[in-house]
Order: C-alpha cells, then structure tokens, then sequence
C-alpha cells in the first residue's frame, strides 16, 4: 500500500492550482503547504501537501526537469470520475481519454485521464459495477 508519493512540478503555483481543481471531486484539498524546507538531500523547496480527510497523500515540489508518468486515483463512483475529467479539463488540463470503461483491465474499470500541465497522465478510476 502507497502511503504517499511527491510529484515534480515546473510551475508550482499553477500544478497547485489545478491539482486542488482536478482532484475536488474526489474530496481532494490542501492539507499542508511547507515553504522553504531544506533536508540534507534537496535544496530549499516550498512542497504541497493535497489529500482527503486531510492525510497529505500527493506531494507537489517544483523542479527545472521532472519525468511524466501516470497516477490513478481511486474513485467511489463513476459519476465522480466524470466530475474528475470536467474538472481536470476545466482546470487546463488536456484530455488523454474521456470518461468510459476500460474492459480490458476490469470487467468494471471506468476511468478517465487527463494530462496536467507537465504532461503527468492523471487518471480517477471506479472499479464498482454500473
């Protein structure tokens, strides 16, 4: 079990931005924000803190270089997927699948993706039956 992971971001305040919009549906929001941190192996950084039932579970740290990869996002139903994907549209984000299932993972796989603006493929998934 994940128990959180940090992302790098290019543009700190827009990734905030659109994390905190994208991820509403799922009962995201900040829970901490941290300026100026320094630990023995990164330089100053400022970090966000976004979770639900504020437990921080995707950290956000600005970086000149970051690597797109793919994060998916548990979702309690399909209409909250949809809500993550007009969300995530609406808050700059680029669609990289409209919302749908997905039967070649999971007979009930019903995700949406969407690119944020560093490229990362964010997905909401609701595995429950129709």
């Amino acid at each position: 079990m994940i128990d959180h992971m940090t992302i790098l971001v290019t543009d700190y305040r827009r990734s905030v931005k659109f994390y905190l919009q994208a991820l509403k549906p799922l009962g995201y929001a900040m829970t901490l924000e941290l300026d100026d941190v320094t630990y023995p192996h990164l330089p100053s950084a400022f970090f966000a803190g976004l979770g639900a039932d504020g437990k921080p579970d995707l950290w956000l740290r600005p970086s000149k270089i970051v690597a797109p990869t793919h994060v998916a996002f548990h979702a309690l139903s399909r209409s909250i997927v949809d809500a993550f994907y007009r969300e995530g549209l609406a808050a700059g984000g680029t669609s990289n699948g409209e919302p749908g299932l997905r039967p070649e993972y999971h007979a009930h796989y019903y995700a949406a993706f969407v690119l944020d603006p560093d490229g990362y493929n964010i997905e909401a998934v609701c595995r429950a039956p129709a």
